[in-house]
């Protein structure tokens, strides 16, 4: 495995975003197309001098090595595809990161998220199956039960990827980032 990769799969490793991939990472997060299905209040960025500070957050929430949100490279050209999280998921009272939510085994409320959030040229290859598999396997092995992913309704390509992952539909919810979204459930094997 490559010295800075958090996991590899068989096309694909799992790393730090770095200086060096803010062009792709602002042409990934300026898509209204990736943007409009995530978080709670959907934005694309407007400008590349948002990157800078994007990839900061992004490696502050990657200092606990069991957690983070990492770039993900193709193994055979080096094209950055998108990002895979492996994340607390927020309080239901406090955002993810806010002073006291850590429960005691360092999450929000004691529930992580998958995520994949993939660029449109990398769409319909199983990237996203892929790595978000790899990283529920390192999520698992790393001590958790169970894992959560999070999808805005109408994002048929998202709950596909759950459903190939074999999570379990758990309904809507209002639990987090602002409510109304559709969850499923992955857990420990």
């Amino acid at each position: 495995m490559p010295a800075t990769a958090v996991f590899v799969t068989d096309r694909l490793t799992a790393r730090l975003w770095d200086e060096a991939d803010a062009e792709r990472a602002y042409d990934l997060y300026a898509r209204w197309e990736v943007m409009r299905w995530l978080g709670a209040t959907p934005r694309a960025l407007e400008s590349p001098d948002e990157v800078p500070a994007m990839i900061e957050r992004w490696r502050r929430r990657s200092a606990d090595p069991r957690y983070g949100v990492w770039a993900l490279e193709r193994r055979d050209t080096g094209v950055v595809v998108g990002s895979v999280l492996l994340v607390p998921l927020p309080d239901e009272d406090r955002p993810a990161g806010a002073e006291g939510t850590d429960g005691a085994d360092g999450t929000g409320g004691g529930e992580v998220e998958v995520g994949w959030h993939l660029h449109p040229d990398s769409w319909g290859h199983g990237y996203a199956t892929e790595a978000a598999r790899a990283a529920l396997a390192k999520g698992f092995a790393d001590g958790l039960t169970e894992i959560h992913a999070v999808v805005r309704p109408g994002n048929e390509p998202s709950a596909a990827v759950c459903r190939r992952l074999g999570m379990t539909p758990q309904g809507r919810t209002d639990r987090w980032y602002g409510g109304g979204f559709d969850a499923f459930l992955a857990t420990r094997p």
